[in-house]
């Protein structure tokens, strides 16, 4: 066992996802040293998702709503300074994304429906030819989007982060949070590929480690839940919009590629793999939306682990470690929220004071607002 304490201890990011990422970004860019752990970053969502930022799309409500909405509203100035700090595209686009529904009532009812464009069956058509005759209404949210966070935005922060200073430490697995006996960060514990453990002294450090965060801290009640995904290759301008149909949707990129995803499996742990029941359900579910889709070829296939919590709303903010920072347990709106959780994050653990609209959403994601 060996000890590192550097002379000015930087900000350690437990985790090198795309939430690790982006704080540890915005951290740099206010002129903190920043190390980032990460034990592989290729496991992490960020490489996984389809990365649509979609509050309305999602039909979130509440403060889930409200946190989405403030995110969606940086996501322009946000990725600006990662294309700034980098020279490499992210990929946003406002493509507007499509919920289809099978009646008029329930198209009504879905909970963001005040925020869309109601469509009836021929203006469905217009915006999705092929669509499957079963969906006969719509909601059209025009200010929904999405980010090609698996091919161009997690690079583009990868090289933001370097530009800015940003240290990395990769196939470095935290094992331990250390701490004092009035619960004060001291440092953690961390084992390297070749199986050395370092101590590494510090007082200030953010928990993005996603689905896995619970390891660390046993009291979050973070968990994985699995999903399958593929791509398909289109003749370029096959789909205009994004389709977000009930347990399916489907994201198309601007060459062409169209992401379809995912499934939700709640039961599957940290197993690994792609199934042939999760295909199955992806093929069946492109089918009931969009039947010529199915002769499109497909590309690739993947799958990852979302970071869910009870609510399905994230941990942000102080913890019961004081000087460990929560940033971890979104779910399926890490992309949507990166912009402003990264933000916010990087105020409170460079002592910064968050701004109001933010700062007013975190009683709300106490990491014990069940207890």
């Amino acid at each position: 066992m060996t000890t590192a304490s550097p002379s000015s201890e930087p900000v350690l990011i437990l985790g090198g996802g795309l939430m690790g990422l982006a704080i540890a970004h915005q951290l740099a860019r206010r002129g903190i040293a920043v190390t980032v752990l990460s034990r592989r970053r290729s496991e992490a969502a960020g490489f996984v998702a389809a990365g649509m930022l979609a509050p309305h799309a999602e039909g979130l409500s509440g403060p889930l709503l409200q946190l989405g909405q403030l995110s969606l509203g940086r996501v322009s100035s946000w990725v600006a300074q990662i294309e700034a700090d980098s020279g490499l595209p992210c990929g946003l686009r406002s493509t507007g994304i499509v919920v289809p529904f099978r009646s008029e009532d329930e198209r009504d009812q879905y909970p963001t429906a005040a925020f869309g464009e109601p469509l009836n069956r021929e203006q469905l058509l217009q915006e999705l030819p092929g669509l499957a005759p079963a969906w006969t209404a719509g909601l059209l949210f025009a200010q929904d989007g999405q980010i090609d966070n698996r091919r161009q935005l997690m690079r583009a922060l990868e090289s933001a982060c370097v530009d800015r200073g940003v240290h990395f430490q990769e196939g470095v697995e935290v094992l331990d949070l250390l701490r004092d006996q009035n619960s004060r960060l001291t440092g953690v514990r961390t084992c390297d590929s070749e199986g050395h453990e370092t101590t590494l002294m510090c007082s200030t450090a953010v928990l993005c480690s996603g689905a896995w965060s619970g390891q660390l801290l046993p009291e979050l009640p973070v968990f994985p839940v699995k999903g399958q995904m593929l791509s398909l290759q289109t003749p370029r301008g096959a789909l205009r919009r994004v389709i977000f149909g009930p347990g399916t949707y489907l994201v198309p990129r601007e060459d062409g590629l169209v992401v379809v995803g995912a499934t939700s499996e709640r039961d599957a742990g940290f197993s690994e793999g792609l199934t042939p029941q999760g295909q199955t359900t992806l093929k069946q579910g492109i089918a009931a939306l969009l039947p010529e889709a199915i002769h499109w070829p497909p590309m690739e296939r993947w799958w990852g682990f979302r970071p869910c919590t009870p609510d399905e709303g994230p941990l942000l903010g102080a913890c019961a470690i004081q000087g460990l920072w929560l940033a971890c347990g979104h779910h399926r709106n890490g992309v949507l929220m990166a912009s402003a959780t990264s933000e916010l994050i990087a105020d409170l653990a460079s002592g910064s004071t968050p701004r109001s609209d933010l700062a007013a959403l975190l009683p709300c994601f106490r990491w014990d607002r069940w207890l």
